[in-house]
């Protein structure tokens, strides 16, 4: 990746492109190295049209909910350097707010029936508020504690949501309730998608012209159209993406930036040069909460059930894990290891299964031993249809080993070891100086 980046920085340079197009034909081009990589996979084992878009979308989709999500953690510890570990609380914060404000009154459990985008704008609320009630006690301790005390509020949200207590009750009048553990019904946020491709959003009515072009081609090209209206919603999220990126660059550029970044290497020396350090750590941690709020809603709003399973303290880790192999502190960083984790690490292993099954007829034995045993008559059908049987926990071991290798040869991550500028001008471009002290024209 280092290799690759500095030819193609090269490159740019002599182009005379800014630092956003480089990073743009960066992400552009691991995508569709990534892209070309699965295509070829499936071409080559014989996997339909169908089945090799499907993936694709999917490998899409997680990977621009991952990347929200890194771009909302790496606001909170790339810039600040705050070891929050409470991401999956706050996400659940958002996309639980926006079911209760949306849900129907009659619903079970019922809510306020309110307009999706009220929702969506009272979850960000709603997960800042408990970002500012946890960044208070919070903040009087430092580095591992915080994470601690982050950690144990998120697991304190996911259990509240599974109280019975909480199921259904009344404020102010209105029922409302989390609906225990069978999660609550809610408005899909997907329905924008319906919007774009339906004529009054309505899924039995005409399509509009975008949709009767995008369901007239993925016909010929053998594609389902439920996957054209998912790759229509993953499309609206990697413009959220984009309007992460946007907004965690100007705050990285303006005078608040260089305060987090200050925050980060030395809060005593800040402290000492009149910043208050702590007014602006409680400001970024209710920003960036409302932003994990938002990818919590994005995320598990486009299913009709939100369940406080989806929330486990797995979530995090997976988050965490795609930031690491980006490189903390850097927002092209982030949106490259939220592709990178969702590619290889997550949907990938399923892609893979699902090619093995359509290919070979494979059953998992019911131990490993039973695996092993028939390799000594020349029989690997069974350890492959147990290690295929045990993806899901294969997995976490691959995972492991990637963050082993990453921390021996990139310990900052693909990108986290670009030098980032404290100004949205680049002062090392300013012209040269005339004789006269006077600079050209």
């Amino acid at each position: 990746m280092t290799a690759l980046e500095e030819r193609l920085s090269d490159r740019v340079s002599e182009l005379g492109l800014p630092q956003w197009a480089v990073d743009l034909l960066l992400i552009g081009g691991v995508v569709l190295a990534t892209y070309a990589l699965f295509i070829v996979i499936g071409i080559v084992f014989g996997v339909s049209t169908n089945l090799i878009v499907g993936q694709l979308q999917q490998i899409t989709f997680f990977a621009a909910v991952y990347a929200l999500a890194a771009l909302a953690l790496n606001l909170h510890w790339g810039y600040t350097g705050l070891f929050n570990i409470g991401v999956a609380g706050f996400m659940a914060v958002g996309a639980y707010t926006m079911g209760m404000l949306t849900a129907a009154p009659d619903g079970s459990p019922p809510g306020l029936g309110l307009p999706l985008i009220v929702g969506v704008v009272g979850g960000m609320i709603a997960a800042s508020l408990v970002g500012f009630v946890a960044a208070l006690p919070a903040l009087r301790v430092r580095a591992d504690y915080f994470a601690i005390v982050t950690l144990g509020l998120s697991e304190i949200i996911r259990r509240a949501l599974l109280s019975r207590s909480l199921q259904e009750f009344e404020i102010a009048g209105y029922a409302l309730g989390t609906g225990g553990g069978s999660g609550i019904r809610a408005p899909s946020t997907d329905v924008v998608a319906d919007y774009l491709l339906y004529v009054g959003a309505d899924r039995t009515g005409d399509p509009t012209t975008l949709g009767a072009v995008l369901f007239e081609s993925a016909e010929l090209l053998g594609i389902q159209p439920s996957i054209i209206r998912n790759g229509v919603y993953t499309l609206i999220l990697i413009a959220f993406v984009v309007a992460f990126y946007v907004l965690l660059t100007r705050i990285a550029y303006s005078p608040f930036g260089r305060i987090l970044k200050a925050i980060r290497e030395d809060e005593l020396a800040a402290r000492s040069l009149g910043k208050d350090t702590n007014r602006t750590k409680i400001k970024v941690f209710m920003l960036g909460c409302a932003l994990m709020g938002l990818a919590g809603i994005l995320w598990q709003g486009s299913r009709t059930q939100i369940s406080p399973n989806s929330f486990m303290p797995i979530v995090t880790f997976y988050i965490f894990v795609a930031l690491i192999v980006g490189g903390s502190g850097s927002n092209t960083g982030s949106i490259v290891g939220g592709f990178a984790f969702a590619a290889f690490l997550y949907q990938g292993p399923r892609f893979l299964r699902t090619i093995v099954r359509a290919l070979v007829d494979v059953r998992a034995p019911p131990t490993i031993y039973d695996a092993f045993v028939p390799l000594a008559s020349g029989d690997p059908l069974p350890l492959l249809g147990y290690a295929i049987g045990s993806l899901d926990e294969i997995r976490y071991i691959f995972i492991g080993l990637v963050l082993i290798v990453l921390m021996i040869r990139r310990p900052d991550g693909l990108l986290g070891h670009r030098k980032e500028i404290a100004a949205a001008t680049d002062l090392s471009r300013r012209p040269a100086a005339t004789n006269g002290g006077e600079t050209d024209e």
